[in-house]
């Protein structure tokens, strides 16, 4: 059985040491979308650091729909926030490219931007980013390498769907953020519908290796095999001198 709280406690204490050893006084630097796993994340690092030490930010592509639930969770913590909205840039970006990009990389596009804006933010602020990614969605690739893959610390990269709801709930968050149906926000999709199997299959397959459905785990197999090298680090040459 998963003991939320014996990792919430070990995950807080985990946190308070990295900033201790690696930026003593540090901001922790964390993008809000309103989803579970930003929440999550920030939520442990207040409670790690206190309130004071955690930066939001809130990063919407013109407009987006449930930027309520992101505005919701800053003020349920009491952290400071920024709304920097990336339009511009990805715009701007887009046309400057001189070819018509794929669907593939104008779906990757914001998220790197993304990533791009929290750096400034973290640089400016004395910070450290925190990632925001979750072992389900990792384990099949469901994140943008050099996205929202990355950053600096990584509290829940260990932590399935479920536990990860588990500890938001443990630590008081609003069920409308604990429980929101995760989505893209450019499909019009939820991930579930993306990926072709629901995160309680896939949670309960990583931890336990049982799965009913042959179908789903001939699929989870395949994205977590071609997706490994986004969970290595880049391969480097080095020549024998």
């Amino acid at each position: 059985m998963f003991n939320a709280e014996k990792v919430k406690n070990e995950c807080v204490e985990w946190i308070r040491r990295f900033f201790e050893e690696n930026g003593k006084g540090c901001n922790a630097v964390v993008g809000i979308s309103g989803g579970k796993d930003s929440s999550v994340v920030a939520a442990l690092c207040v409670e790690a650091l206190g309130k004071d030490r955690v930066i939001g930010v809130l990063m919407p592509n013109g407009e987006q729909p449930d930027i309520d639930k992101a505005k919701l969770l800053v003020d349920t913590l009491g952290i400071r926030h920024y709304i920097v909205n990336i339009k511009d840039a990805v715009d701007g970006l887009t046309s400057a490219i001189p070819f018509e990009l794929s669907d593939q990389s104008r779906i990757n596009l914001p998220p790197r931007i993304r990533m791009s804006t929290l750096y400034a933010v973290s640089q400016s602020h004395n910070g450290r980013v925190a990632n925001t990614c979750n072992l389900s969605e990792d384990w099949v690739g469901y994140s943008t390498r050099y996205g929202d893959s990355v950053g600096d610390f990584s509290p829940c990269s260990y932590l399935t769907v479920a536990e990860v709801k588990e500890i938001g709930r443990l630590l008081g968050l609003p069920s409308e953020l604990v429980d929101k149906v995760p989505s893209d926000g450019l499909s019009g999709m939820s991930d579930e519908d993306k990926l072709g199997f629901t995160y309680a299959e896939l949670d309960r397959y990583i931890r336990t290796g049982e799965i009913d459905d042959p179908v789903s785990k001939e699929r989870i197999d395949r994205l977590h095999r071609i997706n490994l090298f986004k969970l290595s680090l880049m391969p480097a040459f080095k020549p024998e001198l």
